[in-house]
């Protein structure tokens, strides 16, 4: 049995040294704070992320940097319309000079994918980027190939374009942990960009290794979870498909499929990542409500309703989280705030 004080001085190792790559990472990247932390978080928690938000934010960037620090191999698949399989993937290769079929492994066999403008590839090319992403592994020729671990795809799309688009399928986004919305810097932190466009970039410095990621995310899970704090989590993805029974009755029109199961199992998972960079041995309620909405809000299926009427499923998770009761906060559960609906 591993020994309590060996435990903590694991956790406080993996705090201080993942607190030192996200201060190098930063000494590239300029404000988007909460997105490099929720990218440390779904790294050590095994997860996949989606990131939105309009060009020019340094989604791009932000990988490509995260990759060079945490010391892992880096790809990037520029996903167009006439993208096939096979370039994810790999494929079979005759030589004409021995006479054979040799196999020739695609982009997707690194730690860190970057699939930039995801939703610009067919269905046959997410099927393949799917199956990657669940089973860590890829069939070729009727052989399979494992992805080196650890695995992430980090996947970018652009909310505001939709011609020569394919929407991804439900069954693939809920395989993301986070669905991260990447919003525009403060003035003073687009000033800092503009400041150091002025000169040579920054050159980053590889702060851990690979074996050190699976120490830490070992670390995470010895973080505690309480009953309680599993029933809000479940709670919260509970309330997306039954508004109703937490005094949410006129966001139920607006709901056509709430969070799947997959969304409180995330969520907990998550929220000890985050509570193990917070410096604590156990999850609180803060750590689990912090973390809803990149969690969930990609999991519901907003109605037409709701989508005639410009309300986001952010909007309806604000209701949510302010109608399910926290855990030791009593019996009344918060008033819920009114829907902002877009003009």
């Amino acid at each position: 049995m591993t020994d309590i004080g060996d435990t903590q001085e694991l956790r406080s190792e993996a705090r201080a040294a993942l607190s030192e790559a996200l201060h190098e990472i930063k000494r590239m990247i300029v404000g988007q704070d909460a997105m490099l932390e929720r990218l440390l978080v779904s790294l050590l928690a095994g997860g996949h992320v989606l990131l939105e938000g309009v060009p020019g934010l340094a989604k791009t960037l932000t990988v490509k940097t995260l990759a060079a620090v945490l010391g892992g191999s880096y790809s990037r698949i520029q996903f167009t319309p006439d993208l096939v399989p096979a370039d994810l993937v790999g494929t079979r290769v005759y030589r004409p000079d021995t006479g054979a079929f040799e196999t020739e492994l695609g982009p997707v066999f690194c730690n860190f994918l970057l699939a930039d403008e995801i939703n610009r590839a067919p269905a046959k090319v997410q099927s393949a980027l799917l199956e990657v992403m669940q089973e860590q592994q890829v069939t070729i020729g009727g052989t399979t190939y494992e992805v080196p671990l650890p695995f992430i795809v980090m996947a970018t799309q652009n909310p505001i374009e939709s011609e020569g688009t394919y929407p991804l399928p439900e069954a693939q986004v809920d395989r993301f942990l986070m669905k991260i919305l990447v919003d525009y810097p403060s003035a003073g932190e687009e000033a800092a960009v503009v400041g150091r466009s002025l000169h040579e970039p920054a050159v980053v410095q590889e702060r851990l290794a690979l074996g050190d990621l699976r120490r830490y995310a070992t670390a995470a899970e010895t973080v505690l979870v309480d009953r309680e704090t599993i029933g809000y989590a479940v709670a919260l993805a509970d309330a997306t498909r039954h508004p109703a029974a937490y005094g949410l009755k006129e966001i139920t029109p607006m709901v056509e499929f709430g969070a799947s199961p997959r969304g409180p199992i995330g969520l907990v998972q998550a929220a000890r990542v985050l509570a193990l960079l917070r410096g604590r041995g156990h999850v609180v309620s803060d750590d689990v409500r912090d973390l809803a909405a990149d969690v969930l809000r990609h999991r519901i299926v907003l109605s037409y309703d709701a989508l005639s009427e410009g309300v986001t499923a952010d909007e309806l998770l604000e209701r949510v989280l302010a109608a399910v009761q926290e855990p030791g906060t009593g019996d009344l559960m918060h008033e819920a705030p009114a829907i902002v609906r877009a003009r």
